[in-house]
């Protein structure tokens, strides 16, 4: 299964949810891999912490080997490293990739992620991360994927972009994968007892849009949970905020 998290819009939640949901499933026991296309490196710094500082091969080389500028270029395994999450492994993000998208682009490498991925068979769940655009890397990882899964944090603005979002998610499956299916909207950051937050999630339903049931709240210990390089479900598995994700991961898994 390979999973993209995608939203054209950012600070919604998108690093946060895919690094949370590979955690659940590799605390499932299943072998599973987050890859960071987004140059921002957030989920990379989420689940590396600093040992991402040390990383010598990232997504840039492997794109850069596409680009032919090694004579003989790795699988995409080669740039795979291990968190310190058992069951966990990570395809870090590097801020190169901002300078080499319009190169990979302008020579139609959108296909190549997908190419590799299929090579690999060594994990049962693939998450991807992708930045707040429709650019080449979100276009690849949706070409890549089986299913999307969009962050909502509960804004008006964010409502609004959900339709344009939609298109474009549309426009993916009729010109390049017809079989990537939309899971649903992640309603993140709720607040239940706010009007605001009741009634954008009423709109989306009302407009047929596919909300999920599975709702993460708002919580301060997400930016603890950050700034130890530690998700939720090993930071403190208690929290009200772990049980939500791990709710989550389950309504998906169904």
């Amino acid at each position: 299964m390979r999973r993209v998290v995608f939203n054209q819009k950012g600070g919604v939640g998108k690093s946060t949810i895919a690094c949370n949901l590979a955690a659940i499933a590799a605390t499932r026991g299943r072998r599973t891999l987050l890859i960071d296309l987004d140059p921002q490196g957030n989920a990379s710094r989420y689940l590396l912490g600093k040992a991402l500082d040390e990383q010598k091969k990232t997504l840039a080389h492997f794109f850069d080997d596409i680009l032919g500028y090694k004579l003989f270029p790795e699988t995409l395994a080669a740039y795979i490293v291990q968190s310190p999450f058992p069951n966990l492994a990570v395809l870090p993000s590097d801020q190169r990739l901002e300078e080499l998208q319009f190169k990979l682009e302008s020579r139609y490498k959108m296909y190549k992620l997908r190419e590799s991925l299929d090579s690999l068979r060594a994990y049962d769940e693939i998450f991807i991360d992708t930045p707040p655009a429709l650019n080449f890397f979100t276009r690849s990882a949706l070409i890549a994927a089986d299913t999307c899964l969009i962050p909502f944090d509960c804004d008006d603005f964010s409502r609004r972009a959900l339709y344009t979002l939609m298109d474009s998610v549309r426009e993916i499956q009729n010109d390049h994968n017809r079989h990537l299916r939309v899971e649903g909207i992640v309603v993140n950051q709720y607040q239940a007892r706010a009007n605001l937050p009741l009634r954008l999630v009423d709109e989306l339903r009302a407009d047929g849009l596919p909300v999920l049931e599975a709702f993460l709240s708002a919580s301060i210990k997400i930016r603890e949970s950050h700034h130890q390089a530690l998700p939720m479900i090993h930071l403190d598995p208690r929290h009200k905020l772990s049980s939500e994700f791990a709710a989550l991961y389950d309504l998906l898994s169904q």
